[in-house]
């Protein structure tokens, strides 16, 4: 099925999606999209997965605010999830977490913040039926292995609060394999020196 066929029927209210393989994921969280540095710094970012040609954009919570998924929108099909820090519009429209069939592959998007820790959230959502857990919340980027699932935290691109760098993410997934791939800076501008 073409990109073009099965990214019309993505909805972002969603609970469950349903991909082909190969795909190729942008994955971001936490924009908290509300001042002028934040749009400025999502503006790099739209770049960024514009030329990286992503297929599919997963957003683990806490947009800061429905344009900011609207300009995902814009560059590929979008699945997101809603964070405790997100307006009451997306808070009130967005699932808790999305369960997206990825050829052979599953993964969990959910953004972390019903528990402990995000990390800990994330732990605790493993099984032996989830291949990778996407999530957000600390803004801390991550790729771990628990058992057979993967972890992964892209951080935020626009907040990077106590840690050493802003992030967002690239997951290339067929049905043998998942490679997720963490894009970290210090500067959003330095996005266009990154090769996707």
């Amino acid at each position: 099925m073409s990109r073009s066929k099965w990214t019309r029927k993505i909805a972002l209210v969603e609970t469950e999606l349903t991909v082909p393989t190969p795909v190729r994921l942008g994955v971001l969280s936490d924009t908290h999209a509300l001042s002028a540095r934040s749009a400025a710094a999502m503006e790099c970012v739209y770049e960024f997965f514009r030329r990286a040609r992503v297929d599919l954009i997963l957003h683990a919570g806490d947009a800061g605010g429905a344009a900011v998924l609207g300009a995902l929108h814009e560059i590929a099909a979008v699945a997101a999830v809603r964070g405790n820090a997100d307006p009451l519009d997306l808070i009130d429209t967005l699932p808790d977490r999305v369960r997206i069939q990825i050829g052979s592959q599953t993964a969990l998007l959910l953004h972390g913040h019903h528990g402990k820790t995000a990390l800990a959230t994330a732990r605790a959502a493993a099984s032996p039926d989830i291949d990778l857990i996407i999530f957000g919340h600390s803004h801390r980027p991550l790729v771990e292995k628990t058992d057979r699932t993967i972890l992964f935290n892209p951080g935020s691109p626009t907040e990077r609060r106590w840690n050493p760098h802003f992030g967002i993410g690239l997951i290339a997934i067929s049905d043998e394999t998942i490679a997720p791939d963490l894009i970290l800076f210090d500067d959003p501008r330095h996005l266009v020196n990154v090769i996707p």
